[in-house]
């Protein structure tokens, strides 16, 4: 077999040196036979990825390939990061690329459109930057499947934000929102408001204070986004998806593998009990793609283990972000 990325690749990489990288491909190895090509997977055995960035944490796109394709996935939509400005929205300019040195809309564009068969593409922008339902909209043209991922420090019930629900709703895309308390997407407690002036439009939550709010006692606070312990029932998350069909979460990220993880029998509950909701995505920076340090790779075995009836994991990794993003 030939070698899955060269050593120089690795040796380039910041922060991860040539050992660490070639320790990972050697665990990564082990897997790689359960693992069809890219577009090669039949339906039954396909994997959705509704959430990766082009260079996450400077992380370079041949290494990303491979990373995806050790995940097991079939198809990968590609989130864009907005412009580089310095404004309210990005904190004057501390949270551009997504604070994560995401590519942008371009870039995700081109990337999608070499690689046809297995990743797909979002559209975004600052919402306070004045052209910003004009760029989203050329992108959307183009083939996004997505607004998002919205991840600016806005109100969320604010003229700029209503602006981009209304084109998802003409555009029949749905709107990918990081939630994070007083850092993005401010206002979550009004949200059900928005939820019902644009009940059209689908909206997927996701992020530290999206999966915070499955405990119905949690009360909003930037020093406790990952709240271990029981969960009871009830949440705010909980009522926005029981109580309104254009709700959806996503799971990825360091938030939806710690809301998996912190109760496992009221993750199982919750589950099933919005299993028509919940879309897998993996939001991962890591290089390895497999192991303990891929925490996609971890979301993955985690659903399995809670949810091991088959139909149920079709959904959570194929049925619904089918549905959703019209794929």
């Amino acid at each position: 077999m030939k070698a899955l990325i060269r050593g120089q690749v690795a040796s380039s990489l910041p922060g991860f040196s040539r050992r660490q990288f070639v320790s990972g491909l050697l665990v990564a190895a082990t897997g790689l036979s359960s693992f069809k090509a890219f577009g090669q997977a039949a339906e039954s055995e396909a994997v959705i990825d509704d959430h990766q960035h082009l260079n996450y944490s400077g992380r370079n796109d041949e290494v990303f390939l491979e990373h995806q394709r050790l995940m097991g996935i079939s198809r990968t939509i590609l989130l864009p990061a907005g412009r580089p400005v310095k404004s309210a929205a990005t904190h004057d300019g501390v949270s551009n690329g997504l604070e994560a040195k995401c590519a942008g809309n371009e870039v995700c564009y081109q990337f999608a459109k070499a690689h046809p068969e297995n990743f797909l593409f979002g559209a975004n922008e600052v919402p306070d930057v004045p052209e910003a339902t004009k760029e989203i909209e050329k992108y959307l043209k183009l083939g996004a499947v997505v607004i998002g991922e919205q991840k600016f420090g806005v109100e969320c019930d604010s003229p700029e934000m209503q602006k981009i629900y209304q084109l998802a709703t003409d555009y029949r895309v749905p709107v990918l929102m990081h939630w994070q308390v007083k850092m993005y997407n401010y206002g979550f407690e009004r949200f059900h408001k928005m939820l019902e002036k644009y009940p059209r439009t689908i909206f997927i939550g996701h992020a530290q204070t999206w999966w915070a709010n499955i405990e119905q006692s949690y009360q909003d606070d930037d020093k406790n986004l990952y709240p271990k312990g029981k969960v009871t029932r009830g949440g705010r998350t909980d009522r926005y998806l029981g109580d309104y069909s254009n709700m959806y979460g996503d799971l990825s990220a360091g938030s939806g593998l710690n809301a998996l993880q912190r109760d496992e029998d009221h993750a199982r509950e919750f589950l099933q009990r919005h299993q028509d909701k919940l879309i897998y995505g993996s939001d991962c920076s890591d290089l390895a793609g497999t192991g303990m340090s891929c925490q996609g790779a971890q979301t993955i075995l985690m659903l399995k283990k809670l949810a091991p009836d088959r139909k149920l994991q079709r959904k959570l990794f194929y049925e619904n972000a089918k549905r959703v993003f019209r794929i």
